[in-house]
């Protein structure tokens, strides 16, 4: 078990182009990254460790083609609730981070309570997702969706200097 109180060091430039770099491509070998941010290799895997450990790095993900497996549909979906137990909040989150369909979901300040980016393969999955999961807990007052026609940017990379 890593200690909970790790020494964090201030990041410097190297650690911010190693970040950079991993950014758009995570699948570099050590000796590849090394090679881009030129430091030896062992210098750079030391560097990975620690930013892992500082919890800079979260995780390393592979990105699909979601259109290419079929999902056609990206929806916003605001959801207007009448939450206003701490309890009953936290089961409606929970039930939405199970539901695999959800990219993302956050509680929001406005008039709606939380955005959806929700993925399916077709109007009939979102009249499903809509109707039979969302609907199906009683603390929801509104849900409004909005669709994607063409999606302009999308990208996870932070904006590193």
């Amino acid at each position: 078990m890593i200690d909970s109180f790790i020494a964090e060091k201030e990041l410097d430039d190297i650690d911010r182009l190693l970040l950079k770099t991993i950014q758009s491509n995570a699948s570099l070998s050590n000796v590849e990254l090394a090679k881009k941010v030129n430091l030896s290799p062992p210098a750079t895997h030391g560097r990975m460790r620690r930013l892992e450990q500082e919890g800079y790095i979260k995780n390393y993900v592979t990105i699909l083609n979601r259109e290419k497996l079929g999902f056609d549909l990206l929806c916003f979906i605001y959801v207007k609730t009448s939450i206003h137990q701490t309890v009953q909040l936290e089961a409606f989150e929970a039930a939405i981070v199970a539901m695999p369909e959800v990219l993302e979901c956050h509680h929001i300040t406005g008039e709606y309570d939380f955005l959806l980016k929700v993925v399916l393969k077709d109007s009939s999955d979102l009249k499903n997702f809509i109707g039979n999961k969302l609907s199906s807990h009683g603390s929801i007052s509104g849900i409004q969706t909005s669709l994607s026609y063409e999606e302009v940017k999308s990208t996870t990379a932070l904006p590193l200097k």
